[in-house]
């Protein structure tokens, strides 16, 4: 099979997709034997010393290429909002990534500023699904409804828009930010396509979400934080303590980076 149609089985069961935010960290979790990668918009953004949201299409589908080469897996990106609000913006993307040889890419239905509504959500996750379709080989489409991570915890209406996206052609759902079993539950029982869901703090564990009816967890930016927290405390010791315990800590994985980088 082809990279995007190993990308397509793998949602019949289901996988955990860590989120790299550069090649070496594509290794690292390549080497630890996850099935699919995916980019990480706010963790892409970060190591550029910006903010979330402050990349380019261009820059996004780059960085994607990067993943890509760094690995043999399916590699997923999150396009954000497509780069744009029309709905050719969303389309633009997608045949970027398609170009670029993504197995999947998301399209989520926040501007950056406001969310749309379920209509113009719709209307560029059709016209993200015609550029696809029109593909010799699709890629892996989610569409993305952000309520839960902007202000807007809604689950009646997060489970409209998933349905309206699936109506408009998507092939995985996802409403990042859900963190109560129940409601993801609901969730997957309202609607017919594998749903995506990402890991919270607080929120329940990777058997957990698998058992609501999840069949793909992302960690987003989660990862990428955690390594920026591994800086932030190493430089804190340094300052505070004039210890570094972190340096024979970080020992212990020395070895399985060293592995990931020989390849």
């Amino acid at each position: 099979m082809s990279i995007r149609e190993d990308f397509r089985a793998l949602h019949e069961k289901n996988f955990v997709m860590p989120n790299p935010w550069d090649r070496g960290s594509a290794k690292i979790l390549s080497e630890l034997g996850f099935k699919a990668l995916a980019t990480t918009s706010a963790g892409f953004a970060n190591s550029l010393g910006r903010s979330d949201g402050g990349v380019t299409r261009e820059e996004a589908i780059a960085h994607a290429g990067e993943i890509i080469a760094a690995t043999d897996l399916p590699v997923s990106a999150d396009l954000e909002n497509g780069f744009g609000d029309a709905p050719e913006d969303a389309a633009e993307t997608i045949r970027a990534a398609l170009d670029v040889g993504l197995a999947g890419g998301s399209i989520e239905d926040f501007s950056g500023e406001a969310l749309y509504s379920i209509e113009q959500g719709s209307e560029r996750i059709r016209a993200a699904v015609e550029v696809n379709r029109a593909a010799d080989e699709p890629l892996v489409l989610t569409a993305r409804a952000e309520n839960h991570i902007r202000g807007n915890p809604d689950l009646a209406d997060t489970i409209a828009r998933l349905q309206a996206y699936q109506e408009a052609g998507a092939d995985v759902l996802y409403a990042p930010g859900l963190t109560n079993v129940d409601d993801i539950r609901s969730l997957t029982s309202s609607v017919d396509l594998p749903v995506n869901c990402l890991i919270m703090p607080g929120g329940p564990t990777v058997s957990e979400i698998f058992e609501a009816g999840v069949a793909r967890i992302s960690t987003g930016s989660a990862i990428a934080m955690a390594a920026q927290a591994a800086i932030v405390n190493a430089g804190r010791e340094l300052l505070d303590s004039g210890s570094h315990a972190f340096f024979s800590n970080a020992l212990a994985s020395a070895g399985v980076v060293a592995q990931a980088m020989s390849r």
